[in-house]
């Protein structure tokens, strides 16, 4: 089914001219006019709309095959826009691609979806008229997400969910969850199911005490009691939510990395920028070789990451495996980009730890990558196993 919009210019060049056009012209300039900052609570048609006027810029869901109304992009080209929205210093800049309850979190699953689902749940998210989350992480289930415990039981045409999901991102925004839920309990992580679960559904509770460090109202709880969905609402075979998920995580491991990229390439323009115009002794600190050197570290840093990210985009754009480098790329990008947003603070001295500055704020955000979506260690983890096993065969 193809759902039109309208297209940017053809090439990735063109595309980012033109992406970074609105982020400059449109989205940064409404930002400045509401006075928004990175913590405050934002209505939700507010997010609705920049959905929508990127969805009609062709930017929103930009990375979906063209049968459903996005460009097809290869990775490596979606590694570029992801850097070039998070660089822009656009507060919105994760509604811009959809990054944040749009088609981004539908991932893999979109494949298994049936016409009905397709109908009431993806073709609203991709026209930006729907909110969408993934609930897999509990609050005793971290990285093990095979011992979730939401329980979904069959009751005739239904299941009823009982359970509850914990620091859910883009649940704030969302109309939908897209719902890791165990089915069978004896069967492992083949007996857990994916299932549509609409928020506004009687015995739906959210919670957003768990506010993250960066103070921003983006992830909450939610609490299943005995919720009664249609069982249509199964997405794929039953038992087969946690493959399906799992599909996609190498993927989805280097998606993130972009972000961070971005993020330390704004922390890296904001610290050549106060260089240069603060003064000290006479001049600007820029003369100085202690803060050369840590701009020249912040750089090659940034280029390090960056080219590493392409090069295993294009790995996987080709088809080959890439859940050793995926980790690789998670691991190495999000401390690296964290040594970049500390060298910048240090640059910035005092006006670096004030609050809300974006460097401070910057900051704050590239720590909590190197928790979120996997641990370091978890990277580790997964590296080591790679590399040991290659090393055998």
């Amino acid at each position: 089914m193809h759902m039109p919009s309208t297209s940017p210019p053809a090439g990735i060049d063109a595309t980012r001219v033109a992406l970074r056009q609105y982020l400059q012209e449109e989205l940064l300039p409404l930002e400045k006019r509401l006075g928004l900052s990175y913590e405050d609570k934002f209505p939700r048609e507010l997010i609705r709309s920049v959905w929508r006027r990127c969805r009609a810029l062709g930017f929103y869901g930009i990375h979906l095959p063209k049968a459903l109304g996005g460009q097809g992009l290869s990775l490596a080209q979606l590694c570029l826009l992801k850097d070039d929205v998070a660089a822009s210093g656009a507060i919105l800049f994760p509604h811009v691609l959809g990054d944040w309850g749009g088609p981004s979190r539908i991932g893999s699953l979109v494949r298994y979806a049936t016409p009905d689902q397709v109908a009431r749940f993806v073709t609203p998210v991709i026209e930006g008229d729907m909110g969408i989350c993934f609930a897999m992480t509990e609050p005793h289930s971290g990285s093990d997400a095979a011992s979730i415990r939401t329980r979904a039981e069959r009751d005739g045409d239904h299941f009823v969910i009982t359970g509850h999901k914990h620091y859910i991102t883009a649940s704030t925004f969302s109309d939908v969850a897209i719902t890791m839920c165990v089915t069978d309990p004896e069967a492992g992580d083949k007996g857990i199911s994916a299932i549509f679960v609409p928020l506004d559904a009687p015995g739906v509770r959210m919670s957003d005490d768990c506010v993250p460090m960066t103070q921003q109202d983006v992830d909450a709880d939610i609490f299943f009691d005995r919720v009664r969905v249609p069982a249509t609402n199964l997405i794929g075979p039953e038992g087969e939510g946690f493959r399906i998920a799992m599909d996609r995580i190498s993927v989805n491991r280097l998606l993130h990395c972009p972000t961070m990229i971005g993020l330390a390439r704004q922390a890296l323009n904001h610290s050549i920028a106060y260089a240069h115009r603060r003064q000290q002794f006479g001049g600007p600190i820029s003369r100085f070789q202690a803060i050369q050197h840590m701009i020249a570290d912040m750089a090659t840093a940034l280029y390090a990451c960056e080219q590493m990210v392409l090069a295993t985009a294009a790995r996987a754009d080709r088809g080959e495996e890439i859940r050793t480098e995926a980790s690789m790329c998670k691991l190495f990008v999000s401390e690296r980009c964290f040594e970049i947003a500390d060298k910048a603070v240090q640059i910035h001295g005092n006006v670096g730890v004030t609050h809300n500055h974006p460097v401070e704020f910057i900051f704050r955000r590239l720590r909590m990558y190197r928790i979120v979506t996997g641990t370091s260690e978890i990277q580790r983890n997964t590296v080591a196993k790679g590399v040991l096993a290659r090393q055998a065969a």
